[in-house]
């Protein structure tokens, strides 16, 4: 397998430290960040190499040797690490779903903290289509930002890649499209892929995502099938019923709580109303479309164009009188841009 660098995506002037490379896939790009040591005006990936063939890829097998000489010996104390020191912890993004106004899109970027050599990952597994949503999100983002967007499409064959796996642990933003939750954790669940993610998490990056990419967030997901008997359906969720709601595991990125998308607009109620009969020590949050979350810590705050849905239970435990469930004492928040909550 020949080994390329991919320049087409590189900001025009962007210090010559980070360096993308990348395998003949016309899907992804999987850079490999390379720290230099600090100076007053880094050199650029102009000054390194050698002019561009047209089509934007030249082969490593000739220059790599020049740049990673430069690189090693005429920049010492090179690290391979992130561009700025991280903080204790991340935070998430988590969208209903549905649109994405440029003002969401906007505060996404800020809560990033993006700094102009950081680089956004898009994980786009839970669409049957990854290409197409890594395109229109792309679209969005470039509104916003000027940083490289990275299309990181993992599949059951590459997620041991150690360039792809260091790639995206040092992504200051990482996003997680819609589509199919299911399908995602799939390729994504116990993997190194997985642990990347939390350790991206952990020192400092923000985590988002919409819509499936906002039910993997939780520990405990709600994968939008339901039980009937021995069997397992799609869910169309006409009641509401304790063992009814089918959950799976998740990324775990929030423990105490579990997270529903579209949820006014799909009107989800009984879906989750279920799951909080069934866990009542979580609390359930609806997010409604082009409506989002920002996580920092235990505190939360209501971002966007609708409302989100708080459901927690401060009674007993809940009664099961078959064929339905007795419930009392359930606190219902309905929220809006700028209200705080507390997750448990």
């Amino acid at each position: 397998m020949l080994v390329v660098l991919r320049v087409k995506d590189i900001p025009s002037g962007s210090p010559a430290g980070i360096i993308f490379l990348s395998y003949q896939r016309p899907t992804a790009i999987l850079p490999a960040v390379f720290q230099l040591s600090s100076k007053k005006s880094p050199p650029t990936i102009a000054d390194l190499l050698p002019p561009i063939h047209p089509n934007g890829y030249i082969h490593v097998m000739k220059y790599l040797f020049t740049v990673m000489l430069y690189l090693f010996t005429v920049t010492p104390g090179i690290q391979a690490q992130s561009s700025k020191p991280l903080s204790a912890k991340g935070k998430l993004f988590i969208i209903g779903g549905g649109s994405r106004p440029p003002d969401l899109m906007q505060l996404m970027i800020e809560t990033a903290a993006l700094s102009k050599t950081d680089y956004i990952i898009v994980l786009p597994m839970s669409s049957a289509e990854p290409d197409s949503s890594f395109f229109y999100l792309k679209k969005d983002l470039a509104r916003t930002c000027n940083n490289a967007i990275i299309n990181m499409n993992f599949t059951s064959a590459d997620v041991n890649n150690p360039l792809m796996l260091d790639s995206l642990k040092k992504a200051r933003l990482i996003f997680i499209t819609g589509g199919d939750q299911n399908r995602f954790m799939k390729v994504v669940l116990h993997t190194p892929v997985h642990k990347a993610i939390e350790a991206a998490y952990k020192g400092g990056s923000t985590i988002a995502g919409t819509s499936a990419g906002a039910a993997v967030m939780s520990r405990q997901m709600i994968t939008g099938k339901e039980y009937s008997g021995d069997s397992l359906l799609t869910g169309t969720f006409k009641k509401i019923a304790l063992n009814y709601v089918d959950l799976q595991e998740g990324l775990g990125l929030i423990d105490n709580a579990i997270i529903d998308q579209h949820f006014i607009a799909r009107s989800r109620y009984n879906r989750l109303l279920s799951v909080l009969a069934t866990h009542p020590s979580l609390a359930c949050i609806g997010i409604d479309e082009g409506t989002a979350i920002v996580v920092a810590g235990k505190t939360a705050r209501v971002a966007g164009l609708s409302q989100v849905i708080k459901l927690s239970y401060t009674g007993h435990p809940p009664v099961a009188a078959k064929p339905i469930v007795n419930m009392r004492n359930i606190r219902l928040d309905i929220l809006t841009r700028g209200d705080h909550f507390t997750l448990p």
